[in-house]
Order: C-alpha cells, then structure tokens, then sequence
C-alpha cells in the first residue's frame, strides 16, 4: 500500500519536542509522527478498516422517553415522587 503525503502544521515548539523525542528513539520526525498516530489510532480502537468485519452493525436508538405529552409526563413524574414518601 502506498503511503499519503500528508502537509502538517504544528508549533515550532511541538516540533522541537517531537524532534528530541524521535532523537531519543533513534525514529525521523516522520516515523515519530507515524507511530504516535499509530498507537493513538490503536488505543482508541479505531483500526484498520481491513480487520473489522465488512458489514455494518445496525444502530440501536433509544426508547422515547414517554409517550405522554410533556407537561403530563412531568406531572406523573411527580405524582410517582410523591407516592414513593
């Protein structure tokens, strides 16, 4: 596969920080750059598209909250309070 090139902003500040980190681990600025991306991407579980399964799971929306009308429901929220003393 090939790589993207991808332009970058960053301060002057988080490059030089980069910089002696990637030094440290004898990594360029580039691969130091990558594998921090890596291993954000991979703790955050948001592999690679080809290990996750093809299909998309369906979406489970939430039950309404009630099906009465607002002020009502209110009122048997707290008329529930109330029985509950």
């Amino acid at each position: 596969m090939a790589r993207k090139n991808v332009p970058l902003r960053i301060s002057p500040e988080l490059y030089a920080s980069l910089e002696r980190w990637a030094a440290d681990e004898m990594r360029s600025v580039n691969a130091q750059i990558e594998f921090l991306l890596s291993q954000s991407v991979k703790k955050a579980g948001r592999g690679s598209t080809q290990s996750q399964p093809t299909q998309s799971q369906p979406t489970q929306s939430l039950p309404p909250a009630s099906d009465a009308p607002e002020g009502q429901a209110a009122e048997g929220q707290a008329a529930e309070g109330r029985a509950a003393e």
